[in-house]
């Protein structure tokens, strides 16, 4: 073989080292990154992602801390808190009266002998001694015409249509353990059997709650009125099974209102068919989804979700802006309760320039530390490279800077969106306990009754009252607090 036969094989296998040798780096390049992907999975728990508290499991992570300061008040009720003691009542229902039969001195008999005016009372409440539902038997008789002899019967008042029937209050104490307190219906039987020594069928519950969904027609329109004019609206939205199938939880609220939809879609679908967002002009909560962002009001990022966000990237890929990036925004948050508690309505423009000048230089250190990635998708994907999750972070909170401190420039708007999780996490629980809704109609009964009542709660109405209200044909309208 000639020199420059040599010369040529040994190039060749160069080329081919060479390329097997960048085939690997790309192939070690795609583990690490899924290695990191898998270790961030599972890394995350409800205080650096948005999984619910409900899937950490029962071992409490140490690196869990709460981004509160100190107040340096002791544990328990403060001075001047009003307390929910056992009160006694200035009308019982019996009095057993405790004589002294003896004189604990001389022991003289005292039998014959009148009580003193003055007496120490001590109470006890207890259930009545025999609980049993109270059966009304309504009659009605006929009288014959003395001048045309035609018999009248008289008739039935309309409430009382059937020859047996459980009266408003049995329902509306039915409806409310279903739908307030999420016992199962098998268990609602149970209960009300064991108490009152009644029968009672699912069929019957599930007509009870048919009844109740009509007759919230009206307060459930009255309610998205309402929340279409209010200043600052709270949004969300979570996955939901009906007839075995992924639907989405709509949650649209305030402090004093809330309504529920539920729909097939999770976009905007669902939020147009529903209403209320295509009328709304004021400050909309919400985390960030760009189905919100498409309507014409005024929007605000939730930050709780921020800050979990900045949990990960500091303790598990150790990037220190993202610490300070939380203390930033939790020095901002203080800063401005303190300002309200002074009856203020903004931040001085100087503190503002200061916070903001803060805020761009950590999203530089953000950027510098998380560059953009290079070339596309390896194996030949096509598209944009996929960023990290810092990057995805950086990226809100830069190009979103106005959206993420709207609550630092307008003093109504809430730091986080935790209003409209707390409203949805009970529908989560009633999820839990029957494992799916069986119907459309289910659901949408559900949706309906849980969301006036969860209005009424927020109002502090008596939700016994007012569902007793809603089997009498008069359901309780809500005041419109906008």
């Amino acid at each position: 073989m000639t020199l420059e036969e040599q010369l040529a094989q040994l190039q060749n296998d160069y080329a081919q080292l060479e390329a097997k040798a960048a085939s690997q780096a790309a192939l070690i390049a795609q583990l690490i990154e899924r290695i990191q992907t898998l270790e961030a999975r599972l890394s995350q728990d409800s205080h650096n992602s948005s999984k619910p508290p409900s899937s950490d499991g029962f071992k409490r992570s140490p690196k869990k801390r709460s981004l509160r300061k100190s107040s340096g008040k002791k544990p328990g009720g403060q001075p001047g808190h009003e307390g929910q003691a056992l009160k006694q009542s200035e009308n019982p229902d019996t009095v057993i009266a405790h004589l002294p039969t003896t004189c604990e001195k001389c022991q003289t008999d005292l039998t014959k002998e009148a009580a003193l005016p003055h007496f120490e009372p001590r109470q006890v409440f207890e259930l009545p001694t025999q609980l049993k539902l109270h059966v009304t038997e309504h009659r009605t008789y006929s009288k014959k015409c003395p001048t045309c002899q035609t018999v009248t019967k008289a008739k039935f008042p309309q409430s009382v249509k059937n020859w047996v029937q459980y009266g408003p209050g049995f329902r509306a104490l039915a409806v409310y353990l279903i739908t307030y307190q999420l016992l199962p219906y098998a268990r609602v039987c149970e209960l009300l059997n064991e108490i009152y020594s009644e029968s009672l069928s699912p069929g019957s519950l599930v007509n009870m709650i048919a009844e109740c969904y009509e007759q919230l027609a009206e307060p459930e329109k009255t309610i998205k009125t309402a929340l279409t004019q209010v200043k600052v609206l709270h949004c969300d939205e979570t996955g939901l099974y009906v007839e075995g199938k992924r639907h989405w939880l709509h949650v649209a609220s305030t402090p004093h209102l809330t309504h529920y939809a539920h729909h097939l879609r999770r976009g905007s679908k669902a939020t147009d068919e529903i209403g209320i967002l295509p009328a709304f002009q004021g400050a909309a909560i919400h985390d960030g989804w760009s189905n919100y962002l498409r309507y014409a009001c005024t929007h605000g990022l939730c930050n709780a979700h921020h800050l979990r966000e900045l949990a990960f990237v500091y303790e598990q890929l150790k990037q220190a802006w993202a610490a300070e990036f939380t203390t930033l925004l939790v020095d901002l948050k203080e800063e401005v309760e303190v300002a309200r508690a002074r009856s203020e309505t903004s931040l001085s423009s100087a503190r503002l320039a200061h916070f903001e000048e803060r805020y761009q230089q950590l999203i530089a250190q953000g950027l510098a530390a998380n560059p953009p990635p290079q070339g596309g998708w390896p194996c030949g994907k096509r598209g944009k490279p996929r960023q990290s999750k810092p990057k995805n972070l950086l990226d809100r909170l830069d190009k979103q800077r106005h959206q993420v401190l709207l609550f630092a420039y307008r003093f109504d708007v809430p730091f986080d969106n935790n209003l409209a999780e707390r409203d949805i996490r009970m529908v989560k629980v009633q999820q839990k306990v029957s494992g799916c809704f069986r119907s459309q109609e289910g659901a949408s009964f559900f949706c309906r009754i849980r969301g006036y009542l969860s209005t009424m709660k927020k109002q502090g109405e008596n939700l016994l009252v007012a569902l007793l209200d809603t089997f009498c044909g008069q359901p309780p309208l809500p005041k419109l607090l906008v």
